[in-house]
C-alpha cells in the first residue's frame, strides 16, 4: 500500500505505520498487549487493522489503537510558542496517590502522559509543585496545562490552544467532548478512549472558542459527537455553542443525572456505569419538533425569571429604546448617504465589545475591503491611525483584533445562497454571531420567485430567518427605500419599511426595523425604532440622537438623550 502524500479522513499522513505492523494486512498482533501475553500467544493475530481509517482493534484486550499519525492540513496562520520539554512525563507517589482518590490509576496517567514539576503560578506569586497536563498533536508537544494543589490553573504562555487528548479521536467516526482534563482521565479509566477536553473550561460567554477554530479539521469526518459537559450553567451554555458550531444532526447529549461531570460520576457510580451513561447518550432533539419536556428548562426559566434581557450595543440612549436576541434579523433602512452601513458597523462593534461576538460581512457596496477594515479599526481604536502608527504596538493590537473578529465575504457575484452557505461555514470555523447583508438588492436570491415582488421578498426573508434560527445568528439586512418623497419644506421625508421594494412583507417578516436618518443642517444622526417584534426588547417609534465623530468614525450620544437615561437622585 503506497501512502506517500495520501490523505485519510481529511488529514495528511505525517508518519505511516507508527507501530511497524504488517502493512496492508487485515489482521495481526496487537501493539498494546501482545508483548505481555504468554510466550505461546505473543504472535497470535488478535487484532484487526483498518488501514483506510487508520484504526486497529484488539479482540484480546478490547482496546483500539491508531495505525497512523497525522498532520493537520490547515496549519494556523499565527505563530505560537512551543513548550520545551525533554523529560518523560511522570508523577511522584504523593501525586499518584491523590489521583487514586479521584479514581484515576497510574496506568491512565502514563497512557495520557500526565507529568509533574515545579512551575511559577501567577495566582500565588511563587513556584509551586504542579501537575502537567500535556497537550500533543502527533508527537509534538503543543501546550501544557499546569494545576497546583490549590486548584489554580494556567496554560503555557503564548502556546496554541487545542483540545486536550486530540490525538485520540483521529480515525474514529465518533468522539466525546468533556470540560476538563480530569474528565478525560475518568473516561479513559472507564475504557472510553476517543475523548477530548476543552483547554480552559466553560464560561457563560463561550462563543469565542479559539481552540475549536484551531482543531476544526478533526471534526470533518465525525458522524457522532457526544457532548458530556458539566451540568452547571456555563457548561450548558458551552453545550449550546458546540451544537451551533458542529451541527445538531451529529451531536448527542450525556445526562450525568445527579453528578456534575464525568469524574464525579466515576467516583459515585464506577467505571461500568460511566461507560453505560456515555453509550446511552441521546441525540439532540429533532429540529422543528418539540415536546414540552424538550423545552422544559426554558419553560421553568421563564416562569421563574420572565423574559430574558436583550443584547445591547453599549450606546446608553440607544440601549434605552432597543435590544435584541440572536436567531433574529434586523432590517435597517434610510435614504442614501444617511449612515446606515456606518451605524450597523457601530452596532456590531458594540456587540463585539460587550459579548465578544464575531461578524461576517457580505457588503458589495462597502468596497474596497481595506477601506471597510479601516473603518472598523478606527471604531476600535477610537482614533484615526496615522502612517507613524503602522507596525506599532497599538496598530498590531487593533489589527489583530479586527483580523480575528471580522470576516469579509468577497465574491464576483453575490447570491443569497452562496452568502448563507459561506455564513454557515464561518459559524462552524470561526464562530460568528452576526451576519451583515449590505445592501439586500445586491445579494440576489436566484431561486426565489422573481415575477412577483411580494412573493420574492417573502421567500428571501424566509431563507434568512431559517439561517438565523438554525445557527443562532443575528442578521442585519440593509435595505434602500425605492420610493422617496419630498415634503412641503423641500426635504426628503423619512422613509418607513413600507418604502422598501416589497413593502408590507418587510414590515411583517422582520423581527426588528431601524431607520437611520441624517440631519445635514444640524450635523446629527438619529436611529429610530420602526418595529420590535417583542415589546420587552424596545419601543416602537422611539428615537436616539447622535453626533458623528470623524476621527474614530463613531456615533456619540447627544447629551440630552444621555441625561434621560441616567437615574435621578430620588430613584
Amino acid at each position: 500500500m503506497n501512502v506517500e502524500d495520501k490523505e485519510i479522513n481529511g488529514f495528511a499522513i505525517d508518519k505511516f505505520n507508527q507501530h511497524s505492523l504488517d502493512v496492508g494486512k487485515p489482521q495481526g498482533t496487537c501493539p498494546l498487549c501482545s508483548a505481555d501475553r504468554k510466550p505461546e500467544n505473543r504472535k497470535a493475530k488478535c487484532a484487526s487493522y483498518d488501514w483506510e481509517r487508520g484504526l486497529g482493534t484488539c479482540h484480546n484486550c478490547d482496546t483500539s489503537f491508531q495505525l497512523h499519525t497525522y498532520q493537520r492540513k490547515g496549519a494556523s496562520e499565527k505563530v505560537y510558542v512551543r513548550p520545551q520539554s525533554t523529560n518523560v512525563p511522570k508523577v511522584e507517589t504523593k501525586v499518584e496517590d491523590w489521583f487514586e482518590t479521584r479514581g484515576i490509576s497510574a496506568r491512565t496517567l502514563a497512557d495520557l502522559q500526565v507529568g509533574e514539576g515545579t512551575e511559577w503560578m501567577p495566582q500565588t506569586g511563587k513556584s509551586e509543585n504542579t501537575i502537567h497536563f500535556n497537550y500533543y498533536i502527533g508527537d509534538q508537544l503543543i501546550n501544557i496545562k499546569y494545576r497546583d494543589g490549590r486548584k489554580n490553573f494556567k496554560l503555557y504562555k503564548g502556546a496554541e490552544k487545542i483540545f486536550y487528548n486530540i490525538n485520540s479521536i483521529v480515525g474514529y467516526d465518533s468522539c466525546i467532548i468533556v470540560e476538563g482534563e480530569m474528565d478525560v482521565l475518568a473516561m479513559h479509566e472507564a475504557g472510553v478512549k476517543n475523548v477530548i477536553s476543552v483547554p480552559n473550561g466553560a464560561t457563560l460567554n463561550s462563543n469565542n472558542l479559539d481552540y475549536l477554530d484551531n482543531c476544526i479539521d478533526y471534526f470533518e469526518d465525525k458522524t457522532e459527537i457526544i457532548l458530556a459537559l458539566d451540568t452547571d450553567e456555563p457548561g450548558q451554555a458551552l453545550k449550546q455553542e458546540f451544537i451551533r458550531r458542529l451541527g445538531a444532526e451529529v451531536c448527542y447529549l450525556v445526562d450525568f443525572d445527579d453528578c456534575k461531570d464525568a469524574n464525579e460520576y466515576l467516583l459515585n457510580h464506577g467505571a461500568d456505569k460511566l461507560r453505560e451513561v456515555v453509550t446511552s447518550c441521546k441525540q439532540v432533539p429533532l429540529e422543528g419538533v418539540s415536546t414540552l419536556y424538550d423545552i422544559e428548562d426554558e419553560l421553568k426559566d421563564f416562569v421563574q425569571n420572565g423574559f430574558k434581557p436583550g443584547f445591547q450595543v453599549g450606546l446608553p440612549n440607544f440601549d434605552k429604546i432597543f435590544s435584541t436576541y440572536t436567531g433574529q434579523f434586523i432590517t435597517v433602512t434610510g435614504i442614501p448617504s444617511s449612515g446606515k452601513s456606518d451605524f450597523v458597523d457601530q452596532m456590531v462593534v458594540g456587540y463585539n465589545n460587550n459579548y465578544g461576538w464575531k461578524t461576517a460581512y457580505a457588503s458589495p457596496e462597502n468596497q474596497p475591503t481595506y477601506l471597510h477594515a479601516h473603518k472598523l479599526m478606527r471604531k476600535h481604536w477610537q482614533d484615526m491611525p496615522t502612517p507613524g502608527d503602522i507596525g506599532g504596538q497599538q496598530w498590531k493590537k487593533v489589527a489583530d483584533h479586527v483580523n480575528d473578529n471580522y470576516f469579509f465575504i468577497d465574491m464576483d457575484r453575490y447570491t443569497l445562497e452562496s452568502v448563507l452557505r459561506k455564513g454557515a461555514e464561518l459559524v462552524k470555523r470561526k464562530g460568528i454571531k452576526c451576519l451583515v447583508i449590505d445592501p439586500f438588492n445586491k445579494v440576489r436570491d436566484t431561486n426565489a420567485h422573481s415575477d412577483d415582488v411580494n412573493r420574492y421578498t417573502m421567500d428571501y426573508l424566509q431563507k434568512i430567518e431559517i439561517f438565523a434560527k438554525k445557527y443562532d445568528v443575528l442578521v442585519f439586512i440593509v435595505a434602500h427605500p425605492t420610493k422617496m418623497y419630498k415634503g412641503q419644506d423641500g426635504k426628503i421625508e423619512e422613509p418607513t419599511m413600507y418604502n422598501i421594494k416589497g413593502g408590507g412583507e418587510w414590515y411583517d417578516a422582520s423581527y426588528h426595523g431601524l431607520l437611520v436618518h441624517r440631519d445635514y443642517e444640524n450635523k446629527t444622526v438619529k436611529a429610530k425604532v420602526l418595529k420590535v417584534k417583542f415589546q420587552n426588547l424596545g419601543e416602537n417609534g422611539a428615537e436616539a440622537h447622535f453626533t458623528w465623530e470623524p476621527r474614530s468614525g463613531s456615533f456619540m450620544p447627544m447629551m440630552a438623550d444621555v441625561a434621560e437615561t441616567e437615574s435621578m437622585p430620588w430613584e
